[in-house]
C-alpha cells in the first residue's frame, strides 16, 4: 500500500487529484450545511450533493467542458494545443440544430454532419500547427474567428430545438432512461447514475483502447522530443496529425452533448471554453509535451467545475447566515478565478519537483547499471 502510494505520487495527476478530492469535499460539506439550513438536519440534506437531482445537474452541465479538457490534454502530451476548442463546440451544436431544420434530415444526421465538422476544424488546425509549423497558440487563436464567421454563417442568431426522445435521456439517470417509475424497484440504485457520467465513461474506455495500441507510445516520444521520435522511426508529423483528430473527436462528443443539455443551438457560445480547458488541464498535472496523461484533464476539469460550485454554494450559505448578505456573480466568478490560480501555481510547482525526482531517480539507475557492468 505505501509503495503503490508512493508511485502514485510520481504520477503527474497526483496533484491534480489531490485538489479534485479536496474541492470534492469542500462541496460536499458546504453544499450539506447549506441545504440543512432550509431544510432542516437530516441525512438527505448533509448529503444533498449525492442526490440524483444534483449528479445529474453537475454531470449534463459540465460534461461538455470536461471533455474539451480531455482533448485539449491529449494535444498537449504532443506539445500542441488549441485555443479555438470552445468555438468549435459551438459549431458542432449549431450543425447538429440547423441540419434537420434546414434540410429536413433525420436528428442522427444532423450529429453526423457535426461530427464531421469537427474532424475538418481539427484536421485543419492540425495541419497548421504540426505540418505547416506554425505556432500552436497563434493559429488556433486565428482560427477562432474562422470559425465564429462559420457559426454566425450558419445560424445569424439563437434559434433551434431538439426532440424531446433525444434531450430527455441525455438529462435523466440510467433508472429512468430504463423505465423510471415502470422499472424494478431493486433497480433504484440506478437512479445515482446520470447518463452524461456514462457517456464520460465511454468516451474514456474508447481512449484506454487507443492508448493500448503503438499510438499511445509514440505520442510521449514525440511530445518529448520529436527529433528523437523521428530518428526512432516515428512520424511527428502523422502523430500529431492523430492527436488533433481524437481531439475533434471529443469536440465532436462534447458538442452533441452541449446540443442535448440546452436543446437548441447559439453560434457565440462555450469561447471562453478554449482558456479554461487549456488551465484546467495544467492545474490536473498536465505539462507541455511528454508530461501528463488524460486523467491530469479529467481531474483539471473536475477541479474547475466544483470549485465554482462549491463557490456558489458558500456565498449561498453566507446569505442564509446573515440576514441580508449578498453579492454579485462578479464576486463569485472572482472568488472562483482566485481559487483557480492558486491551483495552477501549485501544480506547475508539484510538476518541477516530480520532474526533479525522476530525473534523479533515472540518474541513480543508470550509475548502479554502470557499477553493475563494471
Amino acid at each position: 500500500m505505501r509503495e503503490s502510494l508512493r508511485r502514485f505520487r510520481r504520477k503527474p495527476a497526483f496533484t491534480g487529484c489531490i485538489l479534485f478530492l479536496v474541492v470534492l469535499v469542500l462541496n460536499i460539506v458546504i453544499q450539506g450545511w447549506s441545504a440543512c439550513l432550509s431544510g432542516g438536519v437530516t441525512i438527505g440534506n448533509m448529503l444533498s450533493f449525492f442526490q440524483p437531482t444534483a449528479l445529474k445537474s453537475i454531470f449534463m452541465t459540465n460534461l461538455p467542458f470536461i471533455l474539451v479538457t480531455v482533448g485539449q490534454a491529449l494535444l498537449l502530451l504532443v506539445g500542441q494545443m488549441d485555443v479555438s476548442i470552445g468555438v468549435q463546440i459551438a459549431l458542432v451544436n449549431v450543425v447538429c440544430i440547423m441540419v434537420p431544420q434546414e434540410w429536413g434530415t433525420p436528428v442522427w444526421v444532423g450529429w453526423l454532419v457535426a461530427m464531421l465538422a469537427a474532424f475538418g476544424i481539427s484536421a485543419l488546425c492540425g495541419a497548421c500547427c504540426a505540418v505547416l509549423r506554425l505556432p500552436a497558440l497563434l493559429a488556433s487563436y486565428a482560427l477562432t474567428y474562422l470559425v465564429k464567421g462559420i457559426n454566425v454563417l450558419i445560424m445569424d442568431v439563437p434559434q433551434g430545438s431538439v426532440p424531446k426522445t433525444y434531450w430527455k435521456p441525455y438529462q435523466s439517470s440510467l433508472y429512468g432512461l430504463i423505465g423510471g417509475k415502470d422499472a424494478p424497484a431493486f433497480l433504484k440504485f440506478l437512479d445515482y447514475i446520470p447518463v452524461a457520467a456514462l457517456v464520460l465513461a465511454a468516451v474514456l474506455l474508447i481512449w484506454l483502447f487507443i492508448s493500448k495500441r503503438p499510438f499511445g507510445k509514440h505520442i510521449y516520444a514525440v511530445g518529448t522530443s520529436q527529433r528523437n521520435a523521428f530518428a526512432a522511426g516515428i512520424s511527428p508529423v502523422k502523430v500529431q496529425m492523430k492527436a488533433f483528430l481524437i481531439k475533434g473527436f471529443f469536440v465532436g462528443v462534447a458538442g452533441i452533448c452541449l446540443t442535448l443539455m440546452s436543446a437548441s443551438g447559439n453560434p457565440l457560445q462555450c469561447e471562453e471554453y478554449g482558456i479554461k480547458s487549456l488551465s484546467a488541464a495544467i492545474i490536473g498535472g498536465m505539462g507541455w509535451g511528454g508530461w501528463g496523461s488524460l486523467s491530469c484533464g479529467v481531474f483539471g476539469g473536475g477541479f474547475l467545475v466544483l470549485i465554482q460550485n462549491t463557490v456558489y454554494y458558500f456565498f449561498t450559505l453566507l446569505s442564509k447566515i446573515f440576514t441580508g448578505f449578498s453579492v454579485t456573480s462578479y464576486w463569485q466568478n472572482f472568488v472562483s478565478d482566485i481559487i483557480i490560480f492558486g491551483g495552477l501555481l501549485m501544480t506547475i510547482v508539484t510538476a518541477k519537483e516530480q520532474r526533479k525526482t525522476l530525473q534523479q531517480g533515472l540518474k541513480a539507475q543508470f550509475k548502479r547499471g554502470e557499477k553493475n557492468v563494471q
